[in-house]
């Protein structure tokens, strides 16, 4: 198998990987930049090599979960995209998630060819992103207690100064330039609430599940904002 092609087939299981319902043929040699015919193909070879594609032609495609491709080459792109996503958790993030950040750019750079490695070292994309409110809540608590969906009690303070105790269902955490805001269903106001975390002055698990599943709590709450979901 040559580079070039080898390249496009990764391309298109990336393209795969995007989508969790099926995708046309055409939508799919429109996004890869080849021919149908040529796609067509394509989706052959990944299947006769064990990529779990199903679908067929005037149906649509799609892969299944839980498929893992050896490790392969990057593209720059991908490379300068690696690099600047680490760098930018790495200034806004807590520091667990910076250093997870960094060791999952290490892990990266390890299996990649010297040329791509060297790329890595050798980025001049940069991020000046300096945060001007510091947390005084532990982001690697609320990181766990949304994974585990545990209900939190917190001690608030408004932007008047006023505290007040709230038990809220945490399920995402909005990382900005300058603040980190907590998501959550909040029992006091029974609705949706946004914490900045420089604001919450204590914070417990309750150790219990909230009664909800997070992923419906954050489907509900961006269409309540009208925010789009991600590709």
């Amino acid at each position: 198998m040559t580079v070039a092609r080898a390249e496009r087939l990764l391309s298109l299981v990336q393209v795969l990987r995007r989508y969790r319902q099926p995708v046309s043929g055409s939508r799919l040699a429109e996004e890869t930049g080849v021919s149908l015919r040529t796609l067509y193909r394509d989706i052959a070879s990944l299947q006769a090599q064990g990529a779990p594609i199903e679908g067929e032609a005037g149906v649509g495609y799609v892969l299944r979960p839980g498929f893992l491709l050896p490790p392969l080459m990057f593209s720059q792109d991908e490379i300068e995209a690696l690099v600047l996503g680490s760098r930018w958790v790495a200034k806004v993030a807590d520091p667990r998630l910076a250093a997870g950040a960094a060791d999952a750019l290490a892990k990266i750079a390890a299996v990649l060819p010297q040329d791509l490695r060297d790329e890595i070292d050798a980025s001049t994309l940069l991020v000046a992103t300096q945060r001007h409110h510091e947390d005084t809540a532990d982001l690697g608590l609320i990181r766990t207690a949304i994974r585990a969906e545990h209900r939190l009690r917190i001690i608030y303070q408004d932007g008047s100064g006023a505290s007040t105790e709230r038990v809220i269902w945490p399920f995402a955490v909005g990382f900005f330039d300058s603040v980190r805001v907590v998501v959550g269903w909040c029992e006091l106001r029974r609705g949706f609430r946004h914490f900045r975390t420089d604001r919450i002055g204590s914070l417990h698990s309750l150790e219990d599940r909230y009664p909800r599943r997070r992923q419906a709590l954050l489907k509900e709450w961006r269409e309540a904002e009208g925010i789009a979901p991600p590709p």
